[in-house]
């Protein structure tokens, strides 16, 4: 009976020994603890973004507009260099990359060349790289120069957010009426600048589309080219005003639509290019 006893108690302190510890650290819990670190790691890496995606949509930016096209903008300077006219235009002072906004709110590409005697603006097809267009202003008939936010008429349907610049070039004429809602008018004595949309994409293209230093630029040219060559009769000197720029235009349907979608620029669209 005394061993039967003995070997009873024995047995009841093996089974209790070999249960307590697997009560004090159970392995459900230890690998769920584990594996909590892993998804906060996760959520905070999403958070941060891919950077996969990041470079994916920095490289369609780069694709859309042509002029960001590697060799596209050097063969385009050469090409408006070329187009100079030494005895009149005099030497090239600086190029720059700006979009044009007409009198109906409507945005077309532009490269402006500022010369010793001349404001050149040109049309440039920046697919087919070629010049379709060319607009020759004189400095010296330059009188003023406006820079601050656009605004529309009280009762205009239209919008639009940024600042631009206009350059006058003839005080004492003003636009007539049919010329006012003739979409296709370019009798007006003046133009209007704002910023080209790939200002941001690099510093290289943050400089050509500097539209204060743009600005600046213009004035003293103008300045000296009216110093040059003063025009009989006409106030010599520019004026440069802070104001806002007003755009005379109410409904503007086409704009809004071209604006929306960049018709004015040489953008890839799929498989047409305007």
């Amino acid at each position: 009976m005394a061993d039967n006893e003995e070997a009873a108690q024995t047995e009841v302190q093996l089974t209790t020994s070999s249960s307590g510890p697997a009560d004090t650290q159970p392995a459900a819990g230890r690998k769920g603890d584990a594996e909590e670190p892993q998804t906060d790691q996760g959520a905070a890496q999403s958070q941060r973004g891919d950077p996969g995606v990041d470079s994916c949509v920095s490289q369609f930016k780069t694709r859309k507009f042509f002029v960001l096209r590697p060799g596209t903008l050097d063969e385009a300077i050469k090409d408006v260099k070329a187009l100079v006219n030494q005895e009149e235009d005099g030497n090239v002072q600086s190029i720059w990359l700006m979009a044009e906004v007409d009198h109906w709110n409507n945005e077309k590409e532009r490269m402006s060349v500022i010369t010793d005697n001349s404001l050149l603006v040109f049309k440039y097809d920046f697919m087919m790289l070629n010049v379709e267009q060319i607009q020759r202003i004189p400095l010296n008939f330059v009188d003023r120069i406006c820079q601050g936010t656009f605004t529309f008429p009280k009762h205009s349907l239209l919008q639009r957010e940024g600042e631009g610049m206009r350059v006058f070039w003839d005080r004492l004429r003003e636009p007539s009426f049919i010329s006012r809602w003739n979409p296709f008018t370019t009798d007006f004595p003046f133009i209007t600048f704002t910023h080209h949309p790939v200002r941001n994409i690099s510093d290289t293209f943050a400089a050509l589309c500097d539209i204060d230093k743009f600005c600046e630029q213009l004035r003293e040219a103008a300045q000296k080219a009216h110093a040059m060559k003063p025009v009989p009769g006409k106030a010599n000197g520019v004026m440069l005003l802070k104001q806002s720029i007003q755009i005379e235009a109410y409904v503007g349907a086409m704009s809004f639509l071209g604006n929306q979608n960049k018709l004015g620029y040489c953008m890839a669209r799929g498989n047409i290019g305007f």
